[in-house]
């Protein structure tokens, strides 16, 4: 249920509403606009009965909302939310492009590749300090080591950073290097892990599990938007289908189809969809064409000796040649790329 105050509706009014609501033992939360004030009611409110809301002082209207995500559904914020990133914005009109390895290996790889992608436009380096792998005796990550190379890396390059977090353990550790704080398709219903990235101060990239529906990643971010984090940034990084031919179907309707359910930024991750480096340009293309807010890339200085997904890694010249056509097709969707600014 969303309760829509009135123009020039006084605090008063909007404290005996929110009063209303704790007493009926559910949560609000409210959203104060330029003009108009919206208070989510949050909680199972399907036995609420919304006539003694409208009858208070300074209510507008009262809008049932028939979806299970309530804070990521458009009824409740119906304009783009945008994420502000160390002076980077995501979302809105603003495409932004993240870089790098998938997996942090060395001092020289991570900065190399850093400063690549920034001069070919850039404006968040991705690298995994933490890598879940399906096989256990596949490479883990460098853990802390490659925290400090990442921190190393900003420093240098002045470049915002995002890494995977893999539990509420390593939260705080992470957040200390870390801008964006990713959460994994593997852990996208990781609740303990969601309901942690929710405490948290620092935008959270939530990626899309490989066999769940678009609904179920809503509620996923549902979860860590309820917590109090509403710096909640999509990936759809493709799901697992039938199809051989590539690693993931990407499934690029999810950016239309998100963008009527959802005021929340979408990227996409043409990389782990494609799983082999010569589909990558072509599905970053796609990503820009289909109004997405950005793209995610792995980019290696040389792939062939990559720890990790060196098949779907671009070199930093393949980058700089699919940000070219990138930049051209944000343009003419109305978009321009992220700066820092």
């Amino acid at each position: 249920m969303i309760i829509v105050m009135k123009h020039g509706s006084t605090p008063k009014e909007i404290e005996r509403v929110i009063e209303t609501i704790h007493k009926e033992g559910l949560k609000p939360h409210v959203s104060k606009g330029e003009e108009t004030t919206i208070i989510g009611v949050i909680g199972d409110e399907r036995k609420l009965d919304p006539v003694p809301f409208q009858l208070l002082p300074g209510v507008d209207r009262v809008i049932p909302v028939l979806k299970p995500f309530k804070l990521a559904s458009r009824d409740f914020k119906p304009h783009d939310s945008v994420i502000s990133v160390n002076g980077i914005y995501v979302g809105g009109k603003n495409f932004t492009v993240i870089a790098g390895p998938c997996a942090v290996e060395s001092v020289e790889q991570v900065i190399s590749t850093a400063k690549k992608v920034k001069n070919a436009g850039a404006v968040i380096l991705r690298g995994g300090a933490y890598k879940p792998r399906t096989s256990p005796y596949s490479f883990q990550g460098l853990g802390p080591a490659g925290l400090k190379i990442l921190a190393e890396a900003k420093k240098q390059t002045g470049l915002a950073v995002i890494t995977e977090v893999l539990s509420e353990t390593d939260l705080s550790s992470v957040a200390e290097v870390a801008d964006i704080l990713q959460i994994g398709a593997r852990n996208m219903q990781n609740f303990a892990l969601l309901d942690a990235a929710g405490k948290q101060k620092k935008p959270i990239m939530l990626k899309r599990g490989l066999m769940s529906t678009i609904e179920e990643f809503l509620l996923s971010a549902e979860y860590i938007l309820s917590r109090g984090n509403h710096q909640v940034i999509l990936c759809e990084r493709g799901i697992r289908t039938f199809e051989k031919a590539t690693r993931n179907t990407l499934d690029i309707s999810a950016v239309p189809v998100i963008k009527k359910l959802s005021h929340l930024p979408v990227i996409l991750d043409p990389s782990h969809a494609a799983g082999y480096q010569e589909y990558v340009p072509a599905l970053s293309y796609a990503a820009a064409a289909s109004g997405a807010d950005g793209i995610m890339v792995e980019v290696h200085p040389h792939p062939e000796k990559a720890l990790c997904d060196g098949q779907e890694s671009l070199t930093p010249d393949q980058f700089k040649l699919v940000m070219q056509r990138v930049k051209a097709i944000v343009k003419v969707v109305g978009k321009k790329l992220s700066i820092v600014s």
